[in-house]
């Protein structure tokens, strides 16, 4: 088919890669400005349009597409259809309207549970046992379409967003493949009215932990948000990253150290902490980080 994509982060690359590799035109990737980064404040191209331009794909980057202009370049690329994944922009419903097909949009959860920004995470977080991929016909609301196909994975006990986000990609990538490939003999299926949620942006003042929650409530936090924004603590006066933990047993104040192992009290059980992250350091193992920055058994965390 003759394709546009659209993409910006990299959860969507592995979605550019398939399409390509099942041999569909790519006419144009569409992706989000570059922004500055670095240490130079240099602006970089995002992920998706760092692979494009390897692939020796056109790409654009429109700061909206609510104009006149930009709607009309939109529409003058032909598109079958446009695969959108990620993308970051709301489209207008001229955009919408433009590829003879209209769009199709590749979202990391299982709807209509987790519409918006940050299913990954708040399926962690919230303790669900399993989330998936929905391969999505796009309307104006906001992930309300109907949905064309979907696959489930499980949420295992030590799973991060990092390590949910890679399996997703790959799903995301495998299912739109899929329904390219059926399209005209999949039927949309609405999404009932019944189960909605909404997963909000992640704040970063969802980051701090508060040792006075649950030991499960607070490990979800941590691998929800691991390896980004992560989940913080202070210690010893120093913010850490906490990127990922373990419940454990074990009581006591909330936030005290319980042994020279990183086990840490909270409301209701015990933490172990399993990797940390100092400010202007790489990730280490538990082990590791305590050979530089000692913590012992009555200390307490905040």
């Amino acid at each position: 088919m003759r394709l546009i994509f659209m993409g910006t982060p990299d959860f969507s690359v592995a979605a550019l890669d398939a399409l390509v590799a099942a041999g569909h035109e790519i006419l144009c990737v569409y992706s989000q400005p570059p922004r500055p980064a670095g240490r130079g404040k240099k602006p970089r191209p995002s992920p998706v349009q760092a692979r494009a331009e390897a692939l020796g794909l056109p790409v654009r980057h429109p700061v909206s597409l609510k104009g006149a202009e930009a709607q009309a370049d939109f529409a003058a690329l032909g598109a079958d259809l446009a695969v959108v994944v990620a993308y970051g922009l709301i489209l207008p419903q001229a955009v919408l309207d433009a590829p003879a097909r209209g769009c199709l949009n590749i979202h990391a959860s299982l709807l209509p549970r987790w519409r918006g920004a940050a299913p990954i995470q708040r399926a962690i977080m919230a303790g669900d046992a399993e989330t998936g991929v929905c391969i999505m016909q796009m309307e104006a609301g906001l992930d309300t379409g109907p949905v064309l196909l979907r696959g489930s994975l499980a949420i295992g006990p030590e799973d991060t967003a990092g390590d949910l986000h890679d399996r997703l990609a790959g799903l995301g990538a495998t299912l739109i493949v899929a329904a390219l490939a059926e399209l005209d003999g999949l039927r949309p299926e609405a999404q009932p009215e019944a189960g909605v949620t909404y997963a909000a942006k992640i704040d970063k003042a969802e980051a701090k932990i508060d040792w006075s929650r649950s030991a499960a409530e607070i490990d979800r936090q941590i691998r929800g948000l691991s390896p980004f924004p992560g989940a913080w603590a202070e210690i010893g006066g120093e913010r850490v990253k906490l990127l990922l933990s373990t419940v454990a047993d074990g009581s006591g104040p909330a936030g005290t150290v319980l042994d020279d192992d990183l086990r840490v009290a909270c409301g209701t059980g015990a933490l172990r902490l399993l990797r940390l992250q100092r400010a202007g350091k790489g990730a280490m193992a538990a082990r590791d980080f305590l050979r530089g920055f000692p913590v012992a058994a009555g200390d307490r965390l905040t």
